[in-house]
């Protein structure tokens, strides 16, 4: 009988191998744990809506983040505006537990100031297909369609001109909606925008008048007399005097009493879009694009401070399996987290299967409502801060 000896040397070398491997798998494990670990980080809090609380590291710096994942076919998204007006502040929560929502995320960028004004949109907002702010730089906007079924939505670059129309042609499309007039703008006061239009007496308003929902309607010209009331059943079309061809043009249209309406015309880029858009929110700026990182703060006029600056951040993307996600960062609070650059948001996003991205109105808005109470930490001393309008989640019944 043969004695196999082996040699020490060998068996030194056994044993290294045997450790390699052993720590290659142990590598892999707790790589596969750290990839996978954020998808399981979600809670089921309801139907359709999960819930993950992550702390996130850039560097040795900390980030709080708060998910909500969403499936459209069991919960159905809105846009509703502080107040249900075009005007005013109001927090999210206030927001989410008027319309009885399980969940909700501040929304747009908003005029904040002491104003009579404060809360107007700054950019694209429709609601229930109503258009109570235009659009601003073809700036990037979520836009929601609910049917019976499922929410169907889209993130991209979304423009609406306002058409001012007779029966024979379309007469204009520079007009604001629901913002401020100053000297030179035409603008279009809606019934959502409140009682008055908050006009001075230095121009000249049109009050229009349709008749039932048609468009039909009548004209009531008032020159040099501001502040005039708006029509539950039309708009009123404001003129800061003769200041072009363009006006006078409308002036002569006003004073022969001819009828008018107005309407939105949405495109992207040169494309118009014809589908019906229930709600439209915009903000800035896009992130992903078609799976691929696409910031576009230049394109869409936003400051390099802007985007490269660490703040807090909202923001919704659309991930690969058809769910929607929204998400709120924390910021402003060292040591505890810090915020995001637009780059560092959408790496982040990218990373948790994001195929669409915006960037929406953040710092001291960035608030998200699950339940009944709000589970990131605004960053305003004085805590959750009064907004212009929100997305709100409710289940489908």
């Amino acid at each position: 009988m043969k004695t196999y000896r082996r040699d020490p040397q060998q068996l030194l070398y056994s044993k290294q191998f045997v450790t390699s491997v052993f720590s290659v798998f142990t590598i892999c494990i707790l790589f596969a744990f750290v990839v996978i670990a954020p998808a399981q980080e979600f809670k089921q809090v309801h139907p359709g809506v999960e819930h993950a609380q992550v702390t996130h590291k850039i560097g040795e710096d900390p980030v709080k983040i708060n998910l909500l994942r969403l499936d459209l076919t069991k919960v159905r998204l809105d846009v509703h505006h502080a107040l249900d007006k075009a005007i005013g502040l109001e927090t999210t929560s206030s927001i989410a537990k008027r319309k009885g929502a399980v969940a909700a995320i501040n929304a747009g960028f908003f005029r904040l100031d002491k104003s009579a004004w404060a809360g107007d949109a700054s950019e694209l907002l429709v609601i229930d297909g109503r258009l109570l702010s235009d659009s601003v730089n073809q700036r990037v906007a979520l836009s929601i369609v609910n049917t019976n079924k499922r929410t169907n939505f889209d993130i991209g670059q979304l423009k609406a001109d306002v058409g001012l129309l007779n029966e024979d042609d379309l007469i204009s499309l520079n007009f604001d909606v629901n913002r401020e007039r100053k000297m030179g703008s035409f603008v279009i006061y809606t019934p959502e925008f409140g009682p008055t239009t908050l006009t001075d007496d230095k121009g000249v308003e049109v009050i229009v008048r349709t008749s039932n929902g048609t468009r039909t309607s009548s004209l009531e010209l008032i020159d040099g007399i501001g502040n005039n009331r708006i029509p539950d059943n039309g708009f009123v079309v404001s003129l800061t005097g003769k200041v072009s061809i363009e006006a006078e043009y409308l002036h002569s249209i006003f004073y022969r009493k001819q009828r008018v309406w107005f309407a939105p015309f949405f495109s992207r880029g040169t494309q118009s879009i014809l589908p019906r858009i229930e709600d439209a929110i915009a903000g800035v700026p896009q992130l992903i694009k078609n799976g691929r990182i696409d910031i576009t703060w230049e394109e869409e006029k936003a400051s390099k401070a802007f985007a490269e600056t660490r703040h807090p951040r909202t923001a919704v993307a659309k991930l690969k399996d058809g769910k929607f996600l929204m998400v709120t960062v924390d910021g402003r609070q060292p040591g505890v987290s810090v915020g995001m650059s637009l780059q560092e948001l959408a790496e982040y996003l990218l990373s948790l299967g994001a195929m669409d991205a915006m960037n929406l109105d953040g710092g001291g808005s960035t608030t998200m409502y699950l339940d009944g109470k709000v589970v990131n930490t605004p960053s305003d001393k004085d805590g959750e801060r009064k907004i212009g309008d929100a997305i709100v989640v409710t289940l489908r019944k």
